[in-house]
């Protein structure tokens, strides 16, 4: 529900935006493009990975099992990582510069609001197997 939220605002300040034509151009277009192809394939990886250990995708439930290969072996987030590049990608392609630090604020409220508590949780469950885990991969990227 956050990232809907950040695509509605998003939607409605690129609508009302004066600055639209500074970045109006068919290579930020195509950009903005990719990048939502770039993130919904990063995503559809991951829940795949996490399927294949048989682990929650959905965050506040208990992970059954601590998922460190395929796409998690470069970014402990990468659903997290692909919502982010969607979202930037949308604002792109609407041409939206408003939108632009809408990015930003939701990097930060998803990372206090959900993965700084489920790493908590990982901590709690895995021991030290999560901490080698943390230190061998990043957050983001």
């Amino acid at each position: 529900m956050w990232w809907v939220g950040f695509v509605v605002l998003g939607r409605w300040i690129s609508q009302y935006d004066p600055y639209a034509d500074l970045i109006s151009h068919p290579i930020v277009d195509g950009v903005g493009v990719l990048l939502i192809v770039v993130g919904l394939v990063l995503i559809g990886m991951a829940i795949l990975v996490m399927r294949h250990y048989r682990t929650t995708v959905i965050p506040r439930q208990t992970a059954s099992a601590l998922v460190s290969s395929g796409v998690f072996k470069y970014t402990r987030n990468p659903i997290y990582l692909g919502d982010t590049l969607v979202l930037m990608g949308f604002f792109l392609h609407w041409g939206s510069l408003l939108a632009l630090p809408l990015v930003v604020i939701f990097v930060w409220a998803i990372e206090r609001r959900f993965i700084i508590p489920e790493e908590v949780h990982l901590r709690d469950k895995f021991g030290t197997e999560f901490e080698r885990y943390a230190q061998n991969t990043r957050r983001w990227i």
